[in-house]
Order: structure tokens, then sequence, then C-alpha cells
């Protein structure tokens, strides 16, 4: 072999090696973390994900490490999220405090936080979904929805509740509406209520809803709307489902499945470019979770 052939041999393998690595599921750890459940994208290479069980947000990349970035005040709980790039706020769901939290994304600070239930009444403030005008609240033991409206680039403290109606109105389980996506301009919401493992269609101004006929998601936790793919986060079954719904939001059919040898309880999801941030909550070692590492799973969409 000469000199020239092996050079160019060489220089083929170090083009090739990071697009070879690049599409293996890779595992980032959040460094201190006990327990984690929501995952959000800032951009196609950032991500937040939070610390379940102090409200902590850590800051990660796809091909990288993570750090915490936030860290937050006592008695605060961190499940679903999402991140408004143009506002550079972070919007984080409080889980059993009956809160909901926003976050500056360049530093990390406190903007504002909201009561949406009080203690002891039954309440699980579970995921978020971003509109143009602003910010929806799941929450897992009411058949409610909270909506932060947007004012000059900033959170209102006029918060609306919203009474559901139809299937999504269903309390019959341990934890009811889950995630949550905004379609329509914000005139409609999809909502995967785990108990029931259906997909609802809800009025944002009514609260009516109906189940999108065709979609069967037992143990749905998180979803993730791109035009009409939808990924469902199935937490107890390992796995994502990845649905084609139809236009009008109305009828789904299965597309096909995500997985991966890493997952662990996978409850939330976000896109990353090409990437699928999943956050590993690892419920399955009980609640709360006694794993001694968490991680958000990047894997291939």
């Amino acid at each position: 072999m000469t000199r020239a052939v092996l050079t160019a041999l060489v220089a083929m393998a170090a083009l090739t090696a990071p697009a070879a690595a690049d599409d293996e599921d890779r595992a980032i750890v959040l460094p201190g973390a006990t327990g984690t459940e929501g995952v959000a994208r800032f951009n196609g290479s950032t991500f937040f994900a939070g610390d379940l069980l102090t409200g902590d947000v850590f800051r990660g990349r796809k091909q990288g490490s993570a750090e915490k970035f936030i860290d937050a005040p006592d008695g605060r709980f961190a499940a679903g999220m999402k991140a408004s790039k143009s506002a550079e706020l972070l919007f984080v769901a409080g889980g059993p405090t009956g809160q909901g939290y926003v976050y500056s994304t360049r530093t990390g600070a406190p903007v504002t936080s909201y009561q949406f239930q009080t203690p002891p009444t039954p309440t699980f403030i579970n995921d978020v979904a971003l509109t143009k005008d602003g910010a929806w609240f799941t929450d897992s033991a009411q058949a409610l929805l909270y909506f932060v409206p947007m004012v000059d680039g900033a959170p209102s403290d006029d918060v609306t509740t919203l009474t559901l109606s139809g299937p999504a109105a269903d309390l019959s389980g341990a934890f009811n509406n889950n995630g949550i996506q905004a379609v329509e301009r914000g005139e409609k919401l999809i909502v995967a209520h785990s108990a029931t493992g259906l997909l609802n269609l809800v009025d944002a101004s009514t609260g009516d809803s109906s189940t999108i006929a065709g979609v069967s998601v037992p143990n749905v936790d998180g979803i993730l709307l791109q035009r009409r793919e939808l990924y469902a986060v199935q937490n107890a079954d390992n796995r994502i489902s990845v649905w084609s719904l139809q236009r009008g939001f109305r009828a789904g059919e299965l597309e096909g499945t995500v997985t991966s040898p890493l997952f662990q309880f996978p409850t939330t999801v976000a896109r990353l470019g090409g990437k699928l941030a999943v956050a590993n909550a690892k419920f399955d070692t009980g609640f709360p979770p006694t794993a001694t590492e968490y991680e958000v799973v990047v894997v291939r969409r």
C-alpha cells in the first residue's frame, strides 16, 4: 500500500468516524440530580432538563454534557417544561406544589411563579405547551387547564382557568391529563390522558373535548408534535410511539416506534435537530425514584 493511499484512507476514516458515533444513542448524565421528569428544547443542540424533586434545572448539549443552570428555591418541583427562545423564558410545571414557574433562559433567574391550586387540594401540575399568546399547564388531578398570557413579551398575572368537559374531564386515574401540545394557532390543544391511554382534542375557548380516533397510547406521558407527526412517550413500556395525524387532528394512525436500550421509564421528549432528547425518570425504581444517576437519552427520530 502506498503512502498516498494510506493517507487517503486515514483521512476518510477521520471524516466518517464522527458520523458513525453520532448515530449511536447516548445518555447525558444530569450531575447530582435526585430525579428527572421534564426536558425542553432551547435550540437545535441545547436542552433543559429538570430535577423533579428539587426543582433545579440543568442545561445540556446533545453531543456533550449537562450542568446545573438553575438552583431553584427550596420547596419547588420540576415536571414538564417548555422553553421560548424568542421570549428567553423557561416555563416549568411544579407537580404536587400546584405551582408553575418562569425562569430566564439567559441567566436562570426566577421571573415569576403561579399558584394554580393550593394543597391539600389534589393537584399535580404536569406539563406545559406554548402558543404565541402564552403558556398552557395541565393538572393531572383536576379537570382543568391553566393559561398564562404573554403581554408585551412578559408573562401576565392574569391566569385563566379552563374547565374541561368530555373525555378530557375523566379523573378516574391516579394521573390523568398529562402531556399537551397546541395546534391550530392555539385554538385547539392535544392533551394526553395517562389513565385512559388516549389523546384528546380540546377546544381552548370552551374546554369541550373529543378523542382522537384510532390512537391508543397506554401509559402515555409527554407528547411532541411536528406538523402532523406526533410522538407519544409511553413511559412504563419504554418506548415512544409515532402517530400520523389527519388534517383537523380528529384521527391518526400508527407510523412506527422509537426504542432504545438506554430507556428506563422515559417520561417526556423534545426535538433536537434530527434527534430526540428523552428524560429518563426511572420511576420503575419507585416514587420517589431511588436510582443513583439520572440522564437525558439522545436518540434518532
